[in-house]
This record gives C-alpha cells, sequence and structure tokens, in this order.
C-alpha cells in the first residue's frame, strides 16, 4: 500500500495535542457565556457571490460542486473563509427571531484556499464573539466586546498577549483634516505598514492617494504613535490637524483604552496604537488587533472592530461590533514549539486492572461505578501481567491503575508516585487536577528565561 501524504494546510492534531484545542474552546466558551453571548454555528457553504462581495478574496474561495455536475455548470456555493459573513447573513435571515442588541459567540472551522505556512492554513478554527443591533448600537459595546475578549484570552495558558486598538474615525478625521483626496485609499496605504518599509509607505501615499510629500510625512508621524494610556490625545492634537470627526475618534478610543484598563494584566495588555487600520472597508469605528509575544512573526493572531453597515436588507441596517480570535493560528505553532501540550493522550483517569479473563467483568463493574460518579475511566484491554497493566496506563497517560483483590476488596495505585491505597469503588474520586486531561504550558518559565 502506498504511503498516505499529508494534506498541506490542512493541519490535524494528535489525540494529546486536541486535548490543548479543546480545553481553550472550552475556557473561550465559558467566558463568552458569562457575559451572556449565545452560541450559534453557521452552515459551511454560502452562495459565492455573497462570499466574494468584498473583491479581496475571490481566488482564495474554495467552491462546492458535485463531481457529477455537468462539465460548463456554474459552481453557486462556496465554503465560509471566515465567521463575519456568513453571521451577517444568519443575522439578516433570523432576525425575526432574534432579541437585539444580539449577543452571539462562534467556534468553527473556516477554510481559505491560500499558500499554507505558518500561522496560515487552509482550514482553521475561529473563535468570535460579537454584539449586533437594529438600526443602532451604542457605543459602549464598542468598550464591552474588547474587554471580553481580553478577560477570555487572559485566562487561557499563553505567551503575553496585546490588544493593539485605533479608531478608524481618528485616522479618517486626520486624513480628511490633512486635506488628503483618497482618504480610503489612505488607509489601506496605512494598513501595509507592517509589510512594507515606511519610505515606500509614504511614497505610495503621493501616488495612490494624492497626498503631498509633507502630508504624508504627518500620515506616518501619526502612525507612529503608541502608548498605554489616553496621552495619545494630547500627541495627536500636537500635530496640529483639526476635524470633527478626528475628535470623535479620539473620544471613542480613550474610552475604549480606559474601559479595559482593569482588565488587563502582565498577561494581557491593551494599547492605543495608530497605525492600526485593518483594510477591510466594513470597518466604521474601533479596530484592534492582537498580536502574542514572541510569534510576532505570525502578525496577528486575532483582530476586528465596529461594523456600521455591514448586514442591511434595505429597509434596516444591522451594525455590529466584534472580535476574532484565530484558535488554530495561535494553538498550532505553539503545540508544535512544545509551549503547549496535553496532561495525557486519553481522557482516562483510571485503568482498571484485569486479573484474568474471567474477572473481566467484575472489573467492568468496577469501572460502570467510577463512571456513574463522572469518573473517566476503562478497563484493561487483556489480562497481562500487572506490570505490563501498568506500563500500558503509563504509555497513555493515565495517572491511576485499579486492583479488584479476591477478597472483594480494591486498592489505587498512582503510578506516578507509586502510592498504593485501599479504595471503595462507589467513593473514591481522583484528584481535581486528576479528573480530565487539563494544558501545560511552559509559556511562563520561557518568559522568565528570556
Amino acid at each position: 500500500m502506498p504511503k498516505i501524504a499529508p494534506l498541506s494546510g490542512f493541519p490535524e492534531l494528535l489525540p494529546e495535542q486536541r486535548v490543548v484545542e479543546r480545553e481553550v474552546i472550552a475556557s473561550l466558551s465559558r467566558t463568552f457565556e458569562l457575559h451572556g453571548f449565545a452560541n450559534i454555528e453557521t452552515r459551511v457553504v454560502e452562495p459565492i457571490d455573497r462570499l466574494a462581495k468584498g473583491g479581496e478574496i475571490d481566488k482564495e474561495i474554495y467552491v462546492l460542486q458535485r463531481l457529477a455536475a455537468d462539465a460548463d455548470a456554474k459552481a453557486e456555493l462556496g465554503m465560509h473563509f471566515d465567521l463575519t459573513v456568513p453571521f451577517a447573513r444568519y443575522v439578516l435571515e433570523n432576525a425575526g427571531h432574534l432579541e437585539f442588541p444580539f449577543r452571539r459567540f462562534q467556534v468553527q472551522p473556516a477554510w481559505r484556499g491560500e499558500r499554507p505556512q505558518e500561522g496560515r492554513y487552509r482550514q482553521f478554527t475561529q473563535a468570535d464573539i460579537d454584539i449586533v443591533g437594529r438600526d443602532t448600537l451604542g457605543f459602549h459595546h464598542d468598550v464591552e466586546v474588547v474587554r471580553v475578549m481580553v478577560e477570555a484570552l487572559g485566562a487561557l495558558p499563553l505567551p503575553p498577549l496585546s490588544f493593539q486598538v485605533n479608531n478608524r474615525k481618528l485616522i479618517q478625521g486626520f486624513y480628511r483634516g490633512l486635506g488628503i483626496p483618497d482618504v480610503t485609499t489612505a488607509i489601506k496605504v496605512i494598513d501595509k505598514l507592517d509589510k512594507l518599509p515606511e519610505d515606500t509607505v509614504a511614497q505610495q501615499l503621493v501616488e495612490q492617494a494624492g497626498a503631498s510629500a509633507e502630508q504624508a510625512a504627518l500620515c506616518l508621524r501619526l502612525a507612529t504613535i503608541r502608548v498605554a494610556d489616553t496621552s495619545f490625545v494630547e500627541q495627536v492634537r500636537a500635530l496640529g490637524v483639526e476635524d470633527e470627526l478626528l475628535e470623535t475618534g479620539l473620544t471613542e478610543l480613550a474610552a475604549v483604552i480606559d474601559g479595559c484598563a482593569s482588565a488587563t494584566s502582565e498577561r494581557v495588555t491593551v494599547e492605543a496604537n495608530l497605525r492600526i487600520a485593518r483594510g477591510l472597508d466594513y470597518y466604521t469605528g474601533t479596530v484592534l488587533e492582537v498580536f502574542m509575544a514572541g510569534y510576532e512573526r505570525l502578525k496577528s493572531v486575532g483582530g476586528g472592530g465596529r461594523y456600521d453597515a455591514l448586514a442591511s436588507d434595505g429597509k434596516t441596517t444591522y451594525p455590529g461590533v466584534g472580535v476574532s480570535f484565530g484558535v488554530s493560528r495561535t494553538l498550532i505553532p505553539l503545540i508544535a514549539d512544545g509551549v503547549l501540550s496535553g496532561s495525557r493522550k486519553v481522557p482516562s483517569a483510571v485503568l482498571v486492572a484485569v486479573t484474568d479473563d474471567d474477572a473481566r467483568d467484575a472489573s467492568t463493574a468496577v469501572a460502570t461505578a467510577l463512571r456513574a460518579r463522572g469518573v473517566a475511566c476503562e478497563v484493561s484491554a487483556d489480562a497481562a501481567k500487572f506490570g505490563k497493566q501498568i506500563r500500558a496506563a503509563e504509555r497513555r497517560g493515565i495517572p491511576f491503575v485499579w486492583f479488584s483483590q479476591a477478597d472483594g476488596t480494591h486498592q489505587v495505585k498512582d503510578i506516578r508516585s507509586g502510592e498504593q491505597v485501599d479504595a471503595d469503588p462507589a467513593t473514591w474520586t481522583p484528584p481535581e487536577d486528576d479528573l480530565r486531561p487539563t494544558v501545560i504550558s511552559t509559556a511562563r518559565e520561557i518568559e522568565e528565561n528570556q
């Protein structure tokens, strides 16, 4: 049989690696639910004309078509490349059944036909939270959504994370106050600062956005402002540009920075970074990107912002604000580097030993009693010598082995310490830390050694 070659860009995790992903998703879900976000799941496919509406990702859409379809049949469905487009459709389709503001979280795979590389995959999982209103949505939801994601990511065993926040009104107002002819293009050009040298960006501002050399220089000066407090307000005003929209953006950005201050820690920080632009046109206010210390090569591992007209049925507009976290983008490199791992390969906390084949029913009865109280366990696959059964548990990471005695009593052995004690299957429970697999993280150790 020929060797099976893996498909590039479609990562698959081993059981102990999947523990990491599942525990991270469970932790995120708990935090989102604590803040009243309801979970939804949208379909895999959307009409291609809806997916391609933005015009920036057409070549990356995977289309869905029957193998036996007519050769000249045009594909009409594509697999979603993010969770925002299907969510916008979901809101429009179910608006009559939803209560607004609608608070949702969604953790699902997405598919994108791009060149695979570290942190960028053709199949990947995202975790999104959004709050959507009907016609209006108070600005305080911008602060809330960012703060919720700060709390959610702060609960994960990851390297330090930095939320870098800006406001499209601030940069639009600044460019408008400067008199730059093409503000939209200027924003898209500034968004390339993490990929291109400053002099190249300045040249493109002149050539593509119609800015003068002096205006381009001021745009770059604005983009260098980055602080962890609201001192950016006076720094921007010191540049001498005046515009009403600029002032609104300054006020809103300051509110986000202040509103998140009490949720930050040494593990998760929030900064005003005025070079963050996010080139997508639908962002209208708050914009942000999330970066992970030591993994700057991944670029952002999350992002989002305010969109005032992403979804509309012609009569009603549904403004929203949301943040997306790249689960696969973040976890797979950390797992590959050994920063994150699962504590064991299986959910079982106990392996129930089998003395001989005639005693298997008795061992199964012990396992049944343990499972009835929520203790995951399995019965040994064969009645080998106890030493071999213990080694089988070690290979799978199972911490305890259960032995039934001929006189009807029982003992359980912690195979890590060697301690063996009397136990009753009707009452014994492993320590809380051993009850289910956990995530082992060396992130803090790596940081302390740097």
